[in-house]
């Protein structure tokens, strides 16, 4: 009588767990990046760099050609959406943008206007006139600071690129810092620009780091169009982004395209019929599930978002994202990259 009674408690208590666990729901939150690809307006605001994006320029961009585009970037966007995110992702970094006024006429075109979603821009010293920036919800998204870091080449005192974007802010109840970037370009060879990128990725780390120094518990995604893929020295050796989460520590990264690119073979954009994915966002370890508690913001999965509507379906570019431009050729395309986007979840307790 006595070991059934035992084993009716042990059933309850396991029915009891059960109904607990069933009992959690997840708050569920999209982080996303876009190359937008050369979004510039129509007026040659400096020289040389912009006559092509213009209307006297070799593209002859025009008004219904930049409109065409702001459309086009806003239905690509409003199809950021997963059923657990069904108005998109909380927050979106963003680049190759001229100014605070391309990315005002994109969040307000009727496809996503209803997201209400907030402008983040900074103007870079890059040479050809285009930054990073950033996109946020502000019922997901409780912007807080924005800083701004200039990259500096011993020796290239005239080196000009975009500089560094560090959003912080709450993500839910989690305070995180986004590091938006776009890494200097592979002009001139991969290897031989190779230390070009190294020293950005330094950078990206040293913000980390002293962000961590003054609050350890930072949740940190260092994101951009890196100019190179996952294993390459600057993301792998130099950000220290690892390929495995089990081998990230709380206050290193994890870079969870690494696999998607080598294991899978997915890519962002193609040169030559071969495929990379330069567009990560890499996630501090301590937003992992193996260095947090079961109730902390944790990461749970990433994706591209090569949808089928972003994929040229023509001649050599097929398979391709569908860009703007091809051989000088108006395309009315979205962009030469695809979307990537990291998903985390926040258990909520139901209320008692």
């Amino acid at each position: 009588m006595k070991r059934l009674f035992l084993t009716l408690v042990g059933v309850l208590m396991m029915l009891g767990a059960a109904a607990q666990e069933q009992k959690t729901q997840y708050r569920v939150y999209g982080v996303a990046f876009y190359n937008l690809e050369n979004l510039f307006d129509t007026i040659n605001g400096n020289g040389t760099y912009d006559l092509e994006f213009s209307p006297a320029g070799a593209r002859q961009w025009n008004s219904h050609k930049y409109w065409s585009k702001i459309h086009n970037l806003a239905y690509a966007i409003s199809n950021l959406t997963s059923k657990t995110t069904p108005n998109g992702p909380a927050i979106i970094g963003v680049s190759e943008i001229e100014n605070k006024s391309v990315l005002d006429d994109l969040v307000n075109n009727e496809q996503i206007r209803h997201w209400n979603l907030q402008v983040v821009h900074h103007d870079s010293p890059d040479r050809r006139g285009v930054d990073v920036g950033l996109l946020y919800n502000p019922r997901y998204f409780k912007f807080e600071s924005v800083t701004n870091h200039r990259l500096h080449i011993p020796g290239y005192e005239r080196f000009r690129t975009r500089d560094q974007m560090c959003v912080t802010g709450m993500l839910g109840n989690r305070r995180v810092s986004v590091i938006v970037n776009h890494w200097p370009s592979r002009l001139g060879g991969q290897e031989q620009s190779s230390y070009l990128r190294e020293a950005a990725a330094d950078l990206s780390k040293h913000i980390a780091d002293s962000i961590w120094a003054v609050d350890p518990d930072r949740g940190i995604f260092v994101m951009g169009d890196l100019n190179d893929d996952p294993d390459d020295r600057s993301v792998a050796r130099n950000l220290g982004a690892v390929k495995h989460a089990k081998d990230a520590g709380p206050h290193t990264f994890y870079n969870p395209f690494w696999s998607m690119l080598r294991d899978k073979g997915i890519g962002t954009l193609a040169y030559k019929g071969a495929w990379n994915l330069f567009d990560q966002i890499v996630i501090s370890g301590n937003l992992l599930k193996e260095n947090s508690e079961a109730d902390d913001m944790q990461f749970f999965k990433n994706v591209v978002h090569n949808h089928d509507f972003l994929i040229d379906k023509n001649g050599t570019r097929q398979g391709y994202p569908l860009r703007t431009f091809a051989a000088g050729a108006w395309l009315n395309g979205y962009s030469d990259h695809f979307p990537t986007e990291v998903f985390l979840k926040q258990a909520v307790r139901p209320k008692r």
